[in-house]
């Protein structure tokens, strides 16, 4: 139960609360309440009070034993029995429901009109008979002295069917080219209806005959267009509400045009339903968005409810506090208002309830459930309950257990909290921290030299006006987190970046560049301004020489440019190539280490074997001394080249002279030692030729399982005798 105080009126939503999935079976929903504390609290006034998609309209029986509610999908209609506080039946449609009628005291008359011309016309065993309009109607009322059935709807006609006869008579015709609403006076029975041009007509149902015509839309203030009448209601013989599509709501008293009071929702939506509380003086007006309640005498108003999704209809019940409210949304709505009237008798208990609650904050919809995507279900490693009851696939992930996902987490993050916190409390301290220094050009903590390039286009004079109009990324708030955030700072020694390493450079290079033509274009046009002067003080002599010595030199200057222009792709080009070279090269190697991983690890298994027969020595370096280690003979001389290029020189003379005389004397005076040697050049198109080996044997061991063998397509021999 959700407490909402609006000007000292506790409004109780008796339907908030913890909301189940709807996936769960009835018992595992039951099961689920059971096991939660706060569900103890939760109050369930009605069972399965809700409508499996939309809930279009609502109304209470005369008798007021029986709920009824009309909704989709499928078009149906739910009966709730107050006396049992559950359903009753469920009956569905080819059509869904605009509005309906019920014209019994009980559930076992009613009439509904369709949005496809259809009216229906149900008893208790279910429909009775079914008949088509001729247009698409929007209202209807039913006139008790006459058994007429008044339909309005897209015509200028009040179409009458009479359910004694069972035929239609003649139309009752209006002045407005649509008719939205409809309502009968319960005392005298005076029919009005509400035009699309903002007029409200009366008739006498006795006469058939027009009585008056009252112009609404005339009477309200600052409303630039007419607009429609889109609700009425009768409070008693004298007094009724109209509500307009511009979102007002007109008080009238019948025996004058001018309105008592005109009350505006200011949210401009149109007025849907409309409901008076003669105890109380009050009147409830619906729209879209919100149900007002407010004083009749005054037009103050007295309490409101917000909608969460979009308001489609609602019915009070007479004498009390308690009304319901149809909604776009599977629930539907019970609120009970005290200030507004006692509970009703079938649920006085509320009456004691409500002395005891105190005002709380509603929860959210599954919030015992955890919304993963597929790669944060592959990063806690629980892929393999794909397909389980454990998971519900919805959208582009999957819904789990709260405490499940918790669990996990911390498996797979066992400090992840600890290191929240911290960083949240830095945070809040740095926050508070003010710097003793107040410097106005301050350059943020993140991405420094971002910020310095931005600052430095900012300011550049070379910009138009409206560039220099533009904001800043440094002060505009949805970069804010770029430049404080640490996981945005730009990881430069990333592949991405240090692939586009020479693009950047270029941009920096040709922006200098550009800077140092224009001033060597400024020092020619001062050059030229010189030599022009003095060719007008000189005499009118052409010095064919000079002229073309001046073409040459500019197209010596153009061919440097061009030139100038060829080095610079060149090194842009040879940039780019380093850049890949590097990138590709680093990928080669760790290639290699994760390859030679497993070789380290069988020398760590050699050094740990005893010595036997047949075994080479194997150098190992303990500290400064250099030793001897055995060796298998398997590893072959690979292993030991490791080893020995490791070790120094010296060390290394010793070791290959104890290794099959490889060091031997020769007698020479400037050298008495002599080394013999291989060069492995094909050690890398050894270790590609090994791996392609590797993969082409996986590859046939693989084909030979899904090949099937040639005797299972051996015939069976058949015998015809």
């Amino acid at each position: 139960m959700f407490v909402n105080e609006v000007n000292d009126v506790k409004i109780y939503n008796l339907s908030a609360g913890k909301s189940v999935p709807d996936w769960l079976t009835d018992r595992r929903k039951r099961s689920q309440l059971m096991k939660k504390v706060d569900s103890r609290r939760q109050i369930e006034l009605i069972q399965d009070f809700d409508m499996p998609g939309v809930c279009t309209s609502i109304r209470m029986s005369p008798d007021q034993q029986y709920i009824l509610a009309t909704g989709t999908y499928k078009p149906r209609v739910k009966c709730f029995e107050v006396s049992n506080l559950s359903i009753k039946f469920e009956r569905c449609f080819d059509a869904e429901v605009t509005t309906f009628e019920v014209i019994s005291d009980d559930y076992s008359k009613m009439v509904f009109l369709q949005c496809d011309r259809y009216v229906e016309i149900h008893a208790a065993h279910g429909r009775h008979y079914r008949l088509r309009i001729p247009r698409f109607g929007r209202d209807m009322k039913y006139h008790k002295p006459s058994c007429d059935m008044f339909i309005v709807g897209v015509s200028r006609d009040i179409f009458r069917l009479n359910l004694e006869r069972g035929q239609f008579l003649q139309p009752l015709e209006t002045d407005g080219s649509c008719l939205n609403a409809c309502e009968v006076n319960p005392e005298h029975h005076l029919l009005i209806a509400g035009t699309k041009e903002g007029t409200v007509e009366a008739w006498d149902p006795r006469t058939k005959q027009r009585c008056s015509t009252l112009d609404v839309a005339m009477k309200l203030p600052g409303v630039k267009e007419f607009p429609s009448v889109t609700a009425l209601k009768f409070r008693n013989g004298l007094h009724m509400g109209v509500g307009t599509a511009s979102g007002h709501v007109l008080i009238y008293d019948i025996r004058a045009k001018q309105p008592l009071l005109v009350k505006n929702h200011l949210n401009r939506l149109p007025i849907k339903r409309l409901a008076f509380n003669p105890a109380q003086n009050a009147v409830y007006s619906l729209d879209e968005a919100t149900l007002k309640l407010w004083d009749e005498q005054t037009g103050k108003q007295i309490a409101y409810v917000e909608s969460t999704s979009s308001f489609n209809d609602f019915c009070t019940i007479p004498d009390t506090g308690m009304f319901f409210v149809a909604q776009e949304d599977v629930k539907m709505m019970t609120y009970y208002v005290p200030a507004m009237g006692p509970a009703p008798r079938w649920c006085s208990f509320l009456d004691n309830l409500t002395e005891e609650i105190e005002s709380e904050v509603v929860e959210n919809v599954y919030d015992d459930y955890q919304f993963v995507t597929a790669k944060e279900l592959a990063e806690l490693g629980m892929e393999h309950l794909v397909g389980s009851n454990l998971l519900k696939g919805y959208m582009h992930g999957y819904f789990m257990d709260a405490r499940l996902y918790n669990k996990a987490k911390a498996v797979v993050e066992p400090f992840a909290f600890d290191r929240f916190r911290k960083d949240k409390v830095r945070q809040e301290i740095e926050s508070e921290r003010k710097s003793r220094l107040q410097i106005e050009s301050k350059l943020p903590k993140v991405n420094k030299e971002l910020a310095l390039k931005i600052m430095d286009e900012q300011a550049n004079p070379s910009n138009s006006a409206k560039q220099r109009n533009v904001p800043s990324l440094l002060e505009d708030s949805r970069f804010k987190a770029m430049f404080e955030n640490a996981d945005f700072e730009v990881n430069k020694s990333a592949e991405e970046y240090r692939l586009l390493a020479p693009v950047l450079n270029r941009l920096d290079k040709s922006k200098a560049k550009e800077l140092k033509k224009r001033v060597e274009v400024a020092h020619v046009a001062e050059l030229h301004a010189d030599e022009a002067q003095q060719r007008e003080e000189s005499d009118n002599d052409e010095d064919l020489f000079g002229f073309e010595k001046s073409d040459g030199e500019t197209k010596d200057d153009s061919g440097d440019e061009a030139s100038s222009d060829d080095d610079d792709r060149r090194e842009y080009v040879k940039e780019m190539k380093q850049a890949y070279k590097q990138v590709k090269r680093q990928r080669e190697e760790e290639e290699e280490l994760e390859e030679d991983e497993p070789q380290q690890d069988e020398i760590s298994d050699v050094a740990k074997r005893p010595q036997t027969n047949g075994h080479s020595p194997q150098p190992t370096t303990n500290g400064n001394r250099f030793t001897l280690t055995p060796l298998d003979q398997h590893q072959g001389s690979s292993l030991l080249q490791q080893r020995i290029k490791k070790a120094s020189l010296q060390d290394r003379v010793k070791v290959m002279s104890q290794l099959e005389g490889q060091v031997t004397n020769v007698g020479r005076s400037l050298g008495n030692r002599q080394m013999t040697f291989e060069v492995n050049k094909q050690k890398k198109s050894q270790f590609h030729a090994k791996k392609r080996e590797a993969e082409m044997k996986k590859h046939r061991e693989e084909r030979r399982s899904i090949v099937r063998p040639i005797k299972s397509l051996r015939l069976k021999k058949v015998n015809f005798k």
